[in-house]
């Protein structure tokens, strides 16, 4: 089973004469255990993509399946939920909570949803992610990076069908961009989740196997990176030209 499907999905914002269309007939497919990259110019509707697959926007039209369940079709409450359940979802602003813990801020979700942690899963995740010895600290005493690696830990720990992250390096200097890099193509491979990641800069693109390029609200063109950043960055040009 694929870990998102996308059919036909069209997407607006505003009404009438101000209406602008982000996504025009969108469709993609992502394999279970995939690590790739949306790439785009700003407005070719990349970040909405991954909030309306999130389930925190609804599409005018087309339908979004994580795991074979459709999001699209999910009330508020329902999609809250699914998405705690099944749904990793990372932002460029960490979105971490400032007065828990990191350990407080990974389990979260799982708390949200009345289930217990699982403590040793836990401890083995933040170490994996470089986290060991930090669980009992709060977001400000991190730097970016480590709050970025947090902000993993908490879409890792229900163990979701999906990754969506949208510019998790938007925030972080060279060396910590880098360092994310490493561990997204980590957690692809040992923890076997599938990541759909949006992107401007051809290194962090590089770290993914495939990248699919937009414009005017749909994939216009899909490579292979050769996880090298000059690839990408030709490709990008290419397109875009």
């Amino acid at each position: 089973m694929d870990a998102l499907k996308a059919t036909g999905v069209r997407h607006a914002y505003g009404r009438g004469g101000a209406k602008t269309q982000v996504l025009a007939d969108f469709a993609l497919t992502l394999p279970s255990g995939a690590f790739e990259v949306l790439m785009g110019p700003s407005g070719s509707g990349k970040s909405t993509f991954l909030h309306l697959a999130a389930g925190l926007l609804v599409p005018e039209a087309g339908t979004i399946e994580i795991g074979g369940h459709d999001v699209t079709a999910m009330g508020d409450a329902a999609a809250a939920k699914f998405r705690r359940r099944h749904v990793g979802v990372v932002f460029q602003a960490f979105n971490l909570v400032d007065t828990l813990t990191v350990a407080e801020n990974v389990a979260l979700p799982l708390r949200l949803d009345h289930a217990k942690p699982d403590e040793d899963r836990l401890r083995t995740l933040l170490a994996k992610l470089g986290l060991e010895g930090k669980a009992g600290r709060r977001p400000d005493a991190l730097s970016g990076g480590e709050r970025q690696r947090v902000a993993f830990a908490r879409a890792l720990f229900a163990e979701p069908d999906v990754i969506l992250a949208d510019e998790p390096t938007g925030n972080l200097d060279v060396a910590a961009a880098k360092d994310i890099c490493e561990l997204l193509r980590t957690v692809n491979r040992e923890e076997k989740r599938a990541i759909l990641l949006v992107t401007h800069d051809p290194v962090v693109a590089a770290a993914a196997t495939r990248v699919h390029f937009l414009r005017d609200g749909r994939i216009v063109a899909t490579h292979e990176t050769d996880h090298d950043p000059a690839v990408v960055s030709r490709l990008y040009l290419e397109t875009y030209r």
